[in-house]
């Protein structure tokens, strides 16, 4: 493969790998604080503010692990099977790790509840506002000013995720729904990891090339789901069903 496209592919994976550790530590993060809270009221009752809090890190906890597990292992996936084509015919041969890597990442969008089953349980969020409301949180928290023009970018992002939601909720067709629930999950998946990776590198400069690199990623695959969205009718969905 040439330089340059070798270049951007490693780019690329090195981004989508930090974004899936991103969302990984935050979701854990979720999973932790209710956890403790938990552990607390094993010890004593916990007052009306603390009770709050582990209902908000519960449902938060319950929003990122589908999200998380669903879009990390398609990232997974993804990695693998252009690390083999970085490699060439060569990446194919047991000589290389990524041979067996490219074997092994294929289980994990499927045990543990396949890629739709997360996207089942992710749905739910996004007709609640959950991710819609945490992305509006990660929006007002301080970034450094070398990422703001980014943070305007996913600003952006989330008016056309919002409008997205209205439009496919606002029709009150449960089947239209979901045939389009893996695209909004995942419209919410980018905007959010974007968001991580900018806050990464606001206090880690080694963040920075993924930073920039996925927020790229995430306007091209918001606007590619976006695009399908407004362009898609209810009762196009009939058409796929003769298939």
């Amino acid at each position: 493969i040439e330089f340059p496209a070798v270049y951007e592919m490693l780019s690329v994976m090195k981004a989508k790998l930090d974004a899936s550790r991103s969302l990984l530590y935050e979701t854990t993060r979720f999973v932790d604080m209710y956890k403790t809270y938990e552990d607390i009221a094993r010890e004593r009752s916990l007052t009306p503010d603390e009770r709050a809090e582990m209902k908000k890190y519960s449902r938060l906890a319950d929003a990122f692990t589908p999200m998380a597990k669903g879009m990390g292992s398609e990232y997974c996936n993804q990695n693998a099977y252009d690390s083999v084509q970085v490699h060439g015919g060569s990446g194919f041969m047991k000589d290389y790790a990524c041979e067996r890597i490219y074997r092994d990442a294929r289980i994990t969008s499927i045990y543990e509840g396949t890629t739709q089953l997360q996207v089942v349980a992710a749905i739910r969020h996004v007709t609640t506002g959950t991710y819609l409301n945490q992305i509006r949180a990660y929006e007002s928290e301080n970034i450094a000013e070398a990422y703001l023009p980014l943070k305007d970018e996913l600003v952006k992002l989330t008016d056309i995720y919002a409008a997205a939601v209205e439009k496919v909720t606002s029709a009150k067709d449960s089947e239209y729904l979901d045939f389009m629930a893996r695209r909004l999950v995942e419209m919410a998946g980018n905007i959010i990891m974007s968001y991580l990776l900018i806050l990464d590198a606001s206090r880690n400069e080694e963040f920075d090339a993924s930073a920039r690199v996925y927020n790229n990623i995430a306007k091209a695959e918001v606007a590619k789901h976006a695009e399908f969205i407004n362009n898609f009718t209810p009762s196009e969905v009939n058409v796929y069903k003769k298939a």
